[in-house]
């Protein structure tokens, strides 16, 4: 057996003439239990809540969007469509028109952003399976249907049960309008509701869906006119060849983006936030580590009758400092295990049996949790380096001191 190992083990797990010294080493591993079990636990809270919101802007953002840097209409031939797609990884491509417009039901009004959907934009982004109450657009009895955000149908006051007062649409018409009655400036449709979405408040309060066709006709525009190109690509395809296939097919005039890309400030935020909050708990986890300096100190003290005699036996004192570094590395090891097991065994537990509830009304009925073994490894690498450095110091120091002491007594 490795001396080392063997007498480190004995120190740690044996009863020591001082109480102290024992309890502060279990204190530390406790520490150390506590800090990395609450560092898994609050990492594994934040990529549940990034895969959540992920989730929900992957059923309503493509896989790639395709649209002209300046302009927000542009017309695209059919050809180009055709083209797109025939190349390699495309499944679905889809033409999607948008602007703002004013909708109105009885006495109140709303500005919200109006966007036309042809019939592959389900297909494209998954947006039917955000629909909370009533049918998306394809299966609505009528072609000029409205799919409204819950915000928006909680303003304006809609219910679905009522078929005798529908929404209607204004879109100011093009050009200048020489009428006296403002009506006319105006291009109207009258839509029924067809059901109503929820994804977030961004979402809920400023959208609603239409048909392709009756948003250009609103909208003053040719049918093949379009505010963007959205694509959604086969399983096992990879994104960044697809856009270079695309980016060839129709030239550098166009901006093409992934999921990412479309929402580069929010994706790039909420990976800025782990990134401070896994350092808010490093420093945290760091004062939490000063216990093992303490227990290795008192360690050290309380065994200087060993030393003399591991010394006067022949042992160096590489081999001194051995036995105490693998004793805080024990500690650190101990501790850190407990701490990572105890916080995998909360999450799994939460995920499963789900005890923190939201209330009615959120996506979802428990705090959503999501492992990465990116975050049990850093953990992991995090509290061995700092553990390390919190052991390296007592044992150089204290060591020597004492050895030193009892080469001059002798």
């Amino acid at each position: 057996m490795n001396l080392p190992f063997y007498i480190a083990t004995r120190y740690l797990i044996a009863k020591k003439s001082t109480q102290a010294v024992t309890l502060v080493s279990w204190i530390s591993i406790f520490s150390v239990a506590v800090g990395c079990a609450s560092l898994i636990i609050i990492l594994s809270g934040m990529n549940g809540l990034t895969g959540l919101v992920v989730k929900l802007y992957n059923s309503v953002n493509p896989d790639i969007k395709i649209s002209r840097p300046a302009g927000k209409i542009f017309s695209i031939t059919a050809e180009a469509i055709a083209a797109l797609r025939v190349i390699d990884g495309v499944a679905h491509v889809s033409k999607t028109i948008e602007d703002n417009m004013l909708l109105q039901q009885g006495d109140k009004l709303q500005i919200v952003k109006v966007k036309g959907v042809d019939s592959e934009f389900a297909a494209t982004t998954r947006f039917d399976t955000l629909v909370k109450e009533g049918v998306y657009l394809s299966k609505a009895a009528k072609a000029q249907s409205l799919l409204l955000g819950k915000g928006v149908a909680y303003r304006l006051g809609i219910d679905l049960g009522d078929m005798y007062d529908p929404v209607t649409i204004y879109c100011p018409k093009k050009g200048k309008s020489t009428s006296i009655n403002p009506e006319n400036s105006f291009n109207q449709a009258i839509c029924q509701p067809a059901g109503f979405f929820s994804v977030n408040d961004e979402f809920d309060f400023s959208y609603c869906l239409s048909d392709y066709k009756t948003a250009c006709t609103l909208m003053d525009e040719a049918p093949g006119n379009a505010s963007a190109i959205e694509i959604s690509i086969v399983k096992d395809a990879k994104v960044r060849e697809v856009k270079y296939r695309i980016q060839e097919i129709l030239g550098d005039s166009w901006l093409i983006q992934d999921r990412f890309e479309q929402n580069g400030l929010l994706f790039k935020t909420m990976q800025t936030e782990k990134l401070i909050t896994f350092i808010i708990l490093i420093l945290v986890l760091v004062i939490a580590t000063f216990n093992i300096f303490g227990a290795l100190t008192m360690l050290i003290f309380e065994k200087s009758e060993d030393i003399r005699i591991l010394s006067a036996l022949g042992a160096g004192i590489i081999l001194i400092r051995r036995i105490f570094m693998m004793e805080g590395l024990m500690i650190i090891i101990l501790g850190s295990g407990i701490g990572i097991f105890l916080g995998y065994l909360l999450c799994l537990c939460q995920k499963i049996f789900g005890w923190i509830h939201f209330e009615n009304g959120y996506i979802v009925d428990a705090y959503p949790i999501e492992f990465h073994l990116n975050d049990f490894l850093s953990v992991a690498a995090a509290v061995a380096l700092i553990g390390f450095f919190a052991a390296i110091y007592p044992v150089q120091l204290f060591t020597r001191k004492n050895m030193i002491v009892r080469e001059e007594k002798l």
